[in-house]
C-alpha cells in the first residue's frame, strides 16, 4: 500500500506499507524532507511496525514521537505527517492527480444559488456524476452568508443590512459569517471525493485543501499561513476563512472566502462582531481584523483569480467546465424549496 502527505508548508512524505492480519508489516518511510540522525528514520519505521492498521494518525504519532532518538531533528516533515502518509496508505487515499479536475467560473450568480450550487455540486461529486471541480464564485449582488448552526439574531443586525440592501443567506457549511461584495471578495469552492482526504481528520483536512492556496499567494508576494482550524492568515492580517461539509454522498465540500476590498465600516454595521472576538480591544479594532488582498499584492481582483487558477492548474492540472442545464435547474429549485425560504435562513433563529 502506498500513501503520500504534503506536510502544508512542508515537504512531502511517501509511506509504502504492508497490513498483514490487521497489522501494519515492512514499513518505509520516505520523501524529500530532513531528519538527524540517520538512525531516526530505522526508529520511525521501527515504531510502526506491528501496530493495528486501524489506528487513528494520533495514535501512530504518539508512538512515533515515543521511539524517536532524544536528539532527533526533524525539517519539514513531523510525527503527525509522517502517521498521515500512513493512513492515507491504509485507507487507499486518492492523490489530487489522481483526478480529472475541471474549472467552473460563471458570470456573477445572485448569493442563494450560490448556496443551491454548492450543495448540488458536492452531491453530483458524490455520486461520480461530475468529477472533482474547482468553482470560482462571481457575486450579483451584496450579502451576509451565516453558517449552518449560526443563531440569525446573534450575528446579522436586520437594520443594517435592510438598510445597505444586503441579502442574508445560510449556507450547508458550518463556520462563521462572512461579509461579502460584488468586487470585493474572492471565493471558492472544492467539490472533491472523499478519497482525497482520507486518512485525515477533519481538522487536518482544512489545510490539505487549501495549501495550494498558500503557495498561489506566495507567488503573488503573500507570506500566508493556515491558522487552526479554518483561517487563511498573514503577517498583516487574516486575509480569509474556510468552511466544509462532508456529505452521506461521499463528497467533500470546502469552500474559502477571501477579502480583496472591504468596507470595514459598513461590515460593522451589518454583523453583529461579538464580544470574544473583539477581546476587549473595541468596534474601532474589529476593522483591522481582514486585511484585503488589494493592498498586500497590488494588483487587479481579476488577476489575482487568474494566477491563483493558474497555480492549480500547473499542480493539479485543470480543464475549462461550466455548468450543465440539469445542475442549474437542480440549484434553482432547491432556491425555491430551501435557500430561499424562512424556515431555512432562520432555522436557529
Amino acid at each position: 500500500m502506498h500513501g503520500e502527505y504534503k506536510m502544508p508548508g512542508g515537504k512531502l512524505v511517501v509511506a509504502d506499507v504492508e497490513v498483514v492480519d490487521g497489522l501494519l508489516r515492512a514499513p518505509r518511510i520516505s520523501g524529500d524532507f530532513f531528519l538527524e540522525p540517520d538512525e531516526a528514520l530505522e526508529a520511525i519505521n521501527a515504531a510502526l511496525d506491528g501496530r493495528p492498521a486501524g489506528l487513528e494518525a494520533r495514535e501512530l504519532a504518539a508512538r512515533i514521537e515515543r521511539e524517536l532518538p532524544r536528539d532527533t531533528v526533524m525539517l519539514g516533515v513531523s510525527a503527525e505527517a509522517i502517521a498521515i502518509a500512513v493512513r492515507r496508505a491504509v485507507t487507499r487515499a486518492s492523490d489530487w492527480r489522481d483526478h480529472e479536475w475541471r474549472l467552473v467560473h460563471e458570470p456573477p450568480q445572485e448569493p442563494v444559488l450560490h448556496m443551491a450550487l454548492d450543495q448540488v455540486l458536492a452531491e453530483e461529486v458524490g455520486a461520480g456524476r461530475r468529477p472533482p471541480t474547482l468553482r470560482i464564485w462571481e457575486w450579483a449582488s451584496p450579502a451576509v452568508i451565516i453558517g449552518s448552526f449560526q443563531s440569525l439574531r446573534n450575528e446579522v443586525d436586520p437594520e443594517g443590512a435592510q438598510r445597505h440592501g444586503v441579502e442574508v443567506v445560510r449556507r450547508i457549511s458550518g463556520g462563521g459569517a462572512m461579509f461579502v461584495e460584488p468586487g470585493n471578495t474572492i471565493t471558492y469552492s472544492l467539490y472533491v471525493p472523499e478519497s482525497l482526504v482520507a486518512g485525515m481528520s477533519f481538522a487536518e483536512s482544512y489545510a490539505f485543501l487549501d495549501d495550494w492556496v498558500l503557495g498561489a499567494l506566495g507567488e503573488l508576494g503573500v507570506r500566508a499561513w493556515y491558522q487552526p482550524l479554518n483561517d487563511i492568515t498573514s503577517d498583516q492580517g487574516k486575509i480569509g476563512g474556510a468552511a466544509q461539509k462532508r456529505l452521506a454522498s461521499g463528497a467533500v465540500l470546502h469552500h474559502v472566502t477571501m477579502a480583496y476590498d472591504i468596507d470595514a465600516a459598513k461590515m460593522l454595521e451589518i454583523l453583529r462582531i461579538g464580544r470574544e472576538k473583539l477581546s476587549g480591544k473595541g468596534v474601532a479594532s474589529a476593522a483591522k481584523r481582514v486585511d484585503p488582498l488589494r493592498r498586500q499584492t497590488g494588483l487587479p481582483r481579476e488577476e489575482i483569480i487568474k494566477r491563483m487558477v493558474g497555480h492549480f492548474r500547473g499542480r493539479y492540472g485543470l480543464a475549462e467546465g461550466t455548468l450543465a442545464d440539469d445542475e442549474l435547474r437542480a440549484a434553482e429549485k432547491l432556491v425555491g424549496e430551501k435557500f430561499a425560504t424562512e424556515w431555512w435562513t432562520a432555522r436557529v433563529p
